[in-house]
């Protein structure tokens, strides 16, 4: 029996593939003894939703959170168990619920980076609130639409300012679609935002703790075919600018396990998206790039647990800024400094020794899993559940193919 045993908690929405592909690996990792010599069990469970005693003593170490970022009872629960009992939580609800899109466009403004030129524009319709009438008749100015919007210049996108999944989102190319789009925005707080046009390359770069994949990405393509197999779409240098927007992001606003849209036009990049605290890791969707995602959940859980690392629920944005607010640094500069800050938050150097010592076998069982009948009655169910039936074999095919892509450049 192990020294130590933890339990990492799922909380979950629809999604069942990678929870089914992150449990059958943790199951494979087996014991890891500490330099203490102690030997550290972890294992997994679902979490269920139901009334919670504010003493009640969480049995979980860590939770990974898809959930509560709509479903407001799991993110009261969540909360507590990070206030209350140093659970650790890969994504602060704290953060993502006060620091939305428009805050962390405001942050990273004030750090330099290169966000489009942005207006947060009121309400079009008036808020259900018996007061707002008085307060608007007597505060709100009255503003020219039209003039608000030659400021960010056409085309733009209008998008709400704390939205996600594309949800609201529409590109704006005259008056006629600017106004259109807003009468529909409604109760929505929306942003006026300018479109960086001409692009290079539209990258995603989704981030687990210290591990960084960037991928091409494709948004006008349906899902299946968004993400690009493409390993040298980017030079060295914008590739490493791309990761350290990424984690700085994520150190900044507690994110571990947080995706980055960013827009390539020549050597600058643009981050536009980058509150996306559940982002997409679907079979589906990522698929050639799945395995990896999975690898690097895996290896950031069970580092976090038993290693013992505590939630940080302080903020240091005031080291951020101190940074940013300096004349004499340039941009690459600054984004150095960032880059160190990011760093010391993710523990890279203990991280990268402690996979070297007790998950050096994580790549070659995650290989091997991959080329077994498990996971690929995973992906048929997968597939069956998600598209008709007349495209099923059409899918199996195709993901199937780029899995087997992946097993023979992962070799």
């Amino acid at each position: 029996m192990a020294d130590v045993e933890h339990t990492i908690g799922l909380l979950l929405g629809t999604e069942d593939d990678w929870p089914r592909a992150y449990e059958a690996l943790l199951r494979r990792v087996g014991a890891i003894k500490d330099d203490n010599g102690r030997t550290h069990d972890v294992r997994s469970e679902r979490v269920t939703i139901e009334p919670f005693n504010l003493r009640d003593q969480p049995k979980h170490s860590l939770v990974i959170d898809r959930l509560a970022y709509w479903y407001y009872h799991p993110r009261e629960w969540l909360k507590k168990i990070s206030m209350m009992n140093d659970v650790y939580l890969l994504n602060s609800p704290f953060t993502f619920q006060s620091m939305e899109k428009h805050t962390a466009y405001c942050a990273m403004i004030r750090l330099g980076l290169k966000v489009p030129e942005t207006v947060l524009v009121p309400y079009k319709n008036p808020l259900d609130n018996s007061r707002y009438a008085y307060t608007s008749a007597r505060y709100n100015e009255p503003f020219d639409l039209d003039e608000t919007a030659a400021q960010v210049g056409y085309p733009m996108f209008m998008k709400p300012y704390d939205g996600g999944a594309w949800v609201g989102v529409s590109k704006i190319r005259n008056a006629d679609e600017l106004h259109t789009a807003y009468d529909a925005s409604g109760e929505r707080l929306m942003h006026l935002q300018a479109s960086v046009e001409g692009y290079d390359v539209f990258a995603r770069s989704l981030t687990i703790g210290p591990e960084t994949m960037v991928m091409k990405f494709r948004p006008e393509l349906p899902m299946y075919d968004r993400y690009a197999v493409s390993h040298d779409f980017l030079t060295p240098e914008t590739g490493d600018e791309v990761i350290t927007i990424s984690r700085l992001i994520n150190a900044f606003f507690r994110w571990e396990f947080n995706s980055c849209e960013s827009l390539i036009k020549g050597t600058e990049v643009y981050p536009i998206d980058y509150a996306n605290a559940c982002p997409d890791v679907a079979v589906t969707s990522l698929h050639y790039y799945f395995p990896w995602a999975m690898a690097a959940l895996l290896r950031w859980t069970v580092f976090c647990v038993v290693t013992g690392r505590k939630p940080r629920l302080d903020m240091n944005t005031a080291d951020y800024f101190a940074i940013g607010d300096r004349d004499d640094l340039s941009y690459a500069e600054k984004l150095a400094g960032y880059r160190r800050l990011a760093d010391e938050y993710f523990e890279i150097e203990k991280y990268q020794d402690f996979c070297a010592r007790h998950l050096s076998h994580v790549d070659e069982m995650v290989h091997d899993w991959v080329s077994s009948p498990e996971f690929r009655t995973l992906l048929d169910q997968t597939v069956r559940s998600t598209y008709p039936e007349h495209e099923q074999q059409r899918f199996l095919a195709h993901f199937g193919g780029l899995m087997d892509a992946w097993l023979r450049d992962n070799a």
